[in-house]
């Protein structure tokens, strides 16, 4: 059976969802697989919505608009209201239970719950909560391995930002390990 995940990642502009997005993507480059990354953001980027569709796929891609994805990662309230009621049946919600106080109203999906606000906040790893949802998305989906989480993050961070390169992989090992 040939692979295929489309994931969408929301929240506030600012808490890294077009990075994440990013990271998927890459890690489909790597696996030589068809991706596409479509970045959603209002003219207010950091404090505005935001939301990211990523595909990963081994066939070709139609349209790189996620409309109803397999993977939502809902990093704000809004993004919730917004996004929940379009996960496919047998889909995975991933939450940011800091900022989301309420509960996924369906029972044909997978929920996590992750305090990644909290868990960033507590390990001195401020703006990281997008990479521990991340994590636990790794733990939870075969959207990639963990292994290769090392080689993406090199490709990814510029060379002047590569100090990031070791609180990003902490952070998603604190996600894949919550």
């Amino acid at each position: 059976m040939s692979f295929s995940k489309q994931v969408l990642i929301a929240g506030f502009g600012g808490q890294g969802v077009l990075f994440t997005g990013k990271f998927i993507a890459y890690n489909g480059l790597f696996e030589e697989r068809e991706v596409s990354w479509l970045p959603s953001y209002g003219p207010e980027a950091r404090g505005g919505t935001s939301n990211c569709s990523v595909i990963v796929s081994d066939d070709p891609i139609g349209s790189p608009i996620v409309m109803n994805p397999d993977i939502l990662i809902a990093m704000n309230l809004p993004s919730l209201d917004k996004f929940e009621d379009a996960v496919v049946p047998g889909g995975k919600i991933f939450i940011d239970s800091s900022l989301i106080e309420r509960k996924v109203e369906r029972d044909d999906v997978d929920v996590y719950y992750i305090p990644a606000t909290q868990i960033a906040s507590d390990e001195k790893l401020s703006g990281s909560a997008n990479m521990i949802l991340l994590g636990n998305v790794l733990k939870n989906t075969d959207l990639m391995p963990y292994e290769n989480v090392s080689k993406v993050m090199e490709k990814l961070v510029p060379a002047k930002r590569k100090n990031l390169i070791e609180i990003n992989e902490k952070a998603i090992e604190l996600g894949y390990n919550f």
